[in-house]
């Protein structure tokens, strides 16, 4: 007697438990995303090849309950499971411009990009990869944005009441996720507020996220009086030890010049410091100062030219000695990982040739 084959596709396992209002277009949806990933280039007659499978398509993706949010919800649950067969999952949060300027139709919906000449939107990501093997499980959260003009003379009040403010995507990012210490929020420079680090103090997770401002921070985890710029403090304690990496060559992007490859050697230091709050509140956060592990990265001694490299870690991982640096660095150093899903959305899935002539409502 032959054995049944009971292994889920690709489109199953993601979308089998998505909730559409009726199981036909669930099963639809299962149906159509295992054609696509069969076929993953070209245009969707190319990728779908029968034409009535293209007109289902579009009859799915028409219907109310067939939401950009609703399949998030089908998609989060299959990442965390498969999360749970892995000791340690770093979350990598980032968000990259999508650029529709040349789409006249959709002119009035679109949001400012690029250096304000443009239009189009911001897609924030938040990607589930194995700190082993730097596997990827997924998408967790992602959050189409539509950068709207702040009202002249805004005040800080208004500011942090109003719910298009875009610091409020990194907070966006992390809806879903559990209290588990198995999961790393990680989170470029773009994420540093204090309202953000709050909440991840308190989220139950780890988190390294890069530092930006000069905040103030006083040594230790102890209250103290003196209180010094993150940047002088952290300055000021001695190597632990280095490492050498590769710097990936990087084409000129706004304001950040373009960078040539190259072999670096990088000094590596920590140190504990409480975070104080901003005096003004740019956000929703309490006023207790936070403890935090900082990890110091730098380039003593830069190829000529080049923009020597310095990063402040903070993260809530204990971190004793340089193994401990070292790890927190590694699980930094994967955040190229979701630069190269936004490379895959814009170049194989040619997301910004997107044809339709009204914008989606991903907030549905």
């Amino acid at each position: 007697m032959a054995a049944w084959n009971t292994e889920k596709s690709f489109g199953e396992v993601r979308f089998g438990n998505a909730v559409l209002g009726d199981r036909r277009r669930t099963r639809r949806l299962v149906a159509l995303t295992d054609q696509l990933c069969r076929h993953p280039g070209g245009s969707l007659p190319e990728k779908l090849r029968s034409p009535k499978d293209v007109k289902a398509l579009y009859r799915l993706c028409n219907r109310d309950e067939v939401t950009h949010q609703a399949l998030l919800e089908a998609i989060r649950p299959a990442v965390l499971a498969e999360a749970q067969q892995h000791e340690v999952v770093l979350i990598l949060h980032d968000g990259t411009e999508l650029d529709y300027s040349t789409h006249k139709s959709l002119a009035g919906q679109l949001g400012q990009v690029g250096r304000g000449h443009k239009r189009g939107y911001l897609c924030h990501n938040s990607l589930a990869v194995t700190a082993e093997g730097r596997e990827v499980l997924g998408l967790i959260n992602q959050a189409l944005h539509h950068r709207v003009q702040a009202p002249k003379k805004e005040s800080l009040p208004q500011r942090r009441a109003r719910a298009s403010r875009e610091s409020l995507l990194w907070l966006r990012g992390t809806q879903g996720l559990p209290g588990d210490r198995r999961f790393v929020d990680v989170a470029d420079q773009g994420s540093d507020t204090f309202e953000f680090l709050e909440h991840e103090v308190h989220s139950g997770r780890r988190f390294v996220l890069r530092a930006h401002h000069a905040r103030k921070c006083t040594a230790g985890h102890e209250r103290a009086t003196k209180t010094m710029p993150l940047q002088e403090l952290a300055r000021s304690w001695q190597a632990w030890g280095g490492r050498s990496t590769d710097v990936a060559a990087q084409a000129r992007r706004g304001r950040r010049p373009a960078r040539r490859a190259r072999h670096a050697r990088l000094l590596v230091s920590a140190g504990t410091l409480l975070v104080h709050p901003p005096h003004a509140r740019h956000g929703r956060h309490g006023r207790q100062p936070l403890p935090v592990w900082v990890v110091r990265v730098w380039e003593p001694h830069p190829s000529k030219g080049a923009q020597p490299i310095e990063w402040l870690l903070l993260t809530n991982e204990p971190v004793t000695n340089l193994a401990d640096a070292l790890r927190v660095l590694a699980w930094y150093q994967t955040r190229w990982v979701i630069e190269e899903f936004h490379k895959a959305l814009k170049t194989g899935c040619a997301i910004e040739g997107y044809r339709s002539r009204t914008s989606p409502d991903w907030s549905r």
